[in-house]
């Protein structure tokens, strides 16, 4: 995927940088009954109407893609690649040739158009895009799409990711993630995918303006130095000296916000 620079004419397109998505396929009537649902991030209560996310609201609504985080057997056909405004990676539009259905799943990258993609818990061809246990996985190969205890995909998903298997032994698997943590997992009951998630230069991008944040439901944020004192704790003139907190008082500093794993 190419990087497209726009020129300066236009103080909004002095710095925008965005990717060429012509390799991509637009989308039509044949695949909008793969799409289900709108999403429009409002961070609002439905029932009281208060703001429960800060900095969420507004933006375009967006057509939701059910992806495929199952770990169900498959022989399936890449029907398309298209660009998920609702995630950084681009999608498959796949075509299962055992249940004759079509389903998405996380585009792989360098796996084109065509390919044939397979899913299955026995010892498989060791290609790219393939899905398969840990255990069929040999020590070294790079990864994607991790899914722990046979459940659905939660870790490497995000554009241009990748985990790598470190170790094997007895059951069990160290594999290393995005983050460089190591995480010890089973190599019996847990799948992921062979290569790297698509879209690697999505990092490059540059959105130019503030609207571009707007249209995607991002709200501006406000520093609480700035704020009034009613507003936040470190409202006013100065903070005083204060330890960084929350606008709800919850001391920030030192603090782990980090989820478990």
């Amino acid at each position: 995927m190419d990087i497209k620079n726009f020129s300066g004419a236009k103080n909004s397109l002095r710095h925008k940088v965005t990717l060429k998505k012509g390799l991509l396929t637009k989308t039509s009537n044949l695949f909008k009954v793969c799409k289900k649902g709108i999403k429009n991030v409002s961070g609002r209560s439905l029932a009281t109407g208060h703001i429960t996310i800060r900095h969420k609201g507004h933006g375009v609504k967006n057509l939701f893609r059910f992806i495929n985080f199952n770990n169900y057997c498959y022989f399936a056909i890449i029907i398309c690649i298209l660009y998920d405004p609702n995630r950084t990676s681009f999608i498959n539009l796949n075509f299962n040739l055992f249940s004759n259905c079509f389903f998405y799943t996380l585009s792989t990258h360098l796996v084109p158009t065509g390919t044939l993609l397979l899913c299955h818990f026995d010892n498989v061809e060791i290609k790219l895009g393939y899905r398969m246990l840990l255990k069929s996985i040999p020590i070294g190969s790079i990864i994607n799409s991790l899914s722990l205890n046979n459940q659905t995909v939660k870790y490497i998903r995000s554009a241009g990711t990748f985990g790598v298997v470190i170790e094997q032994n007895s059951g069990f698997c160290k594999i290393k993630l995005p983050s460089n943590k190591i995480l010890i997992v089973s190599s019996l009951s847990t799948f992921a995918s062979i290569g790297t998630i698509s879209n690697i230069q999505n990092n490059l991008q540059c959105l130019g303006k503030a609207g571009s944040n707007r249209l995607r439901g991002i709200r501006p944020s406000v520093r609480g130095i700035a704020m009034n004192p009613v507003d936040h704790p470190h409202g006013g003139r100065t903070n005083g000296g204060r330890t960084p907190v929350t606008p709800w008082g919850k001391i920030t500093r030192g603090q782990t916000t980090r989820k478990k794993i």
